[in-house]
């Protein structure tokens, strides 16, 4: 896993390996409304069961169809309210529904894009999306303006041995975020408007195989705070010959110094599991002789059989100082369960796969809507 803050590598690779893959993530939280919400494009959606299914089925099957990035274009929409979800969108199609250029940085699936203002530095996100499972219509605007670039690169050793390529482009660490989110169809009608004034993050990721073929698991995570913002990413790779990559980079905002960190001790504790969801560390401790953070997982804000996201209490120990009570967002992603097919039957219960019928995707609405009915 090759790690990039290199502005130009924002644009779509246009990746043809089979499993390929490829997203440009955004996330935005304000803690002082509770209202945090996570927007992703996919260009070869990785934890789809039915691109991983063909996938399968071309490596094993002589004479199978290629399984390609254009086949399998996705969006996804998460918004939660005080901790809790309130939507959870993901579709999927081909790539009659995606469209992009190398030449310029944005996208577009279906009638969701963002785009980039190089003059202005600043990303316009443009979201229009029917979600009839839940009886639901969504229209946002939302501007990301960044706050700072950083720069940094590390080439992975590992990818040489492999003869692929995985990369995380760190896009924008801090952004300033605007705008508003309309939802259309709740209790029974009407539309609520919800104002957005918070921090955000992006980056963007890709890779020319499926990651359950090359990584084991990682952690992720970001956090804002009053003196210090934190970023980490922690991978374990499959082949336990490879070290595993870390990253921790911390953002003093009292004298705007910039501190990047690597080949950091991780230590994962307290490991905790369910029937849906992956074996994890709640607890994850990252160390450097000049700084530690402890990142405690505590509440879980979405949950599948590969992959959590939390809300994170963090406490970082720098200089001599002790920090905690830092509030962030974290992930978990254990890929290598992308293998199983009877994980990959339960994961068809969250993704609206255009023109392909899923009793698990309309079961799992019709249950969500009810839930949702009993709130009123």
């Amino acid at each position: 896993m090759n790690i990039t803050t290199e502005p130009h590598q924002e644009v779509w690779h246009d990746m043809r390996e089979p499993g390929a893959y490829e997203w440009w993530y955004f996330d935005a939280e304000d803690k002082e409304s509770g209202v945090s919400v996570v927007l992703i494009w996919f260009s070869g959606f990785p934890f789809s069961p039915y691109y991983m299914q063909r996938y399968d089925d071309w490596k094993h099957k002589a004479g199978s169809a290629l399984p390609l990035p254009e086949d399998h274009t996705g969006f996804s929409f998460q918004l939660y309210e005080q901790g809790s979800e309130t939507l959870n969108f993901i579709k999927e199609g081909g790539n009659g529904l995606f469209e992009s250029s190398r030449e310029g940085i944005g996208l577009r699936f279906e009638k969701n894009r963002f785009f980039y203002d190089a003059h202005k530095d600043e990303y316009r996100l443009l979201i229009d999306f029917a979600f009839p499972a839940r009886n639901r219509q969504v229209q946002a605007e939302l501007l990301f303006q960044v706050s700072r670039r950083a720069h940094y690169s590390k080439n992975d050793t590992n990818t040489a041995e492999t003869g692929s390529q995985h990369q995380w482009l760190l896009s924008v660490p801090k952004a300033v975020v605007g705008g508003y989110i309309e939802i259309t169809g709740e209790n029974g009608g009407g539309v609520r408007r919800i104002e957005l004034r918070a921090q955000g993050y992006h980056d963007h990721n890709l890779g020319t195989m499926p990651m359950q073929e090359y990584i084991a698991r990682w952690y992720w995570g970001r956090a804002f705070s009053e003196r210090y913002d934190i970023i980490y990413y922690v991978i374990f790779f499959k082949n336990s010959d490879f070290q595993p990559l870390s990253f921790l980079m911390l953002h003093d905002n009292r004298d705007e110094k910039v501190s990047v960190m690597d080949s950091l001790q991780c230590r994962e504790s307290e490991f905790s599991s369910g029937l849906f969801s992956p074996l994890h560390g709640r607890t994850l401790d990252i160390s450097h002789e000049r700084a530690s953070v402890t990142i405690s997982q505590k509440k879980v804000l979405d949950a599948g059989p590969f992959y959590l996201r939390f809300a994170s209490n963090i406490s970082l120990q720098i200089d001599g100082q002790n920090l905690n009570g830092i509030s962030g967002i974290s992930e978990f992603l254990n890929p290598v369960r992308l293998q199983s097919r009877f994980m990959r039957f339960f994961t068809r219960s969250r993704i609206w796969r255009e023109k392909e019928p899923s009793f698990m995707y309309d079961y799992y609405n019709f249950f969500k809507s009810c839930t949702d009915w009993f709130k009123r």
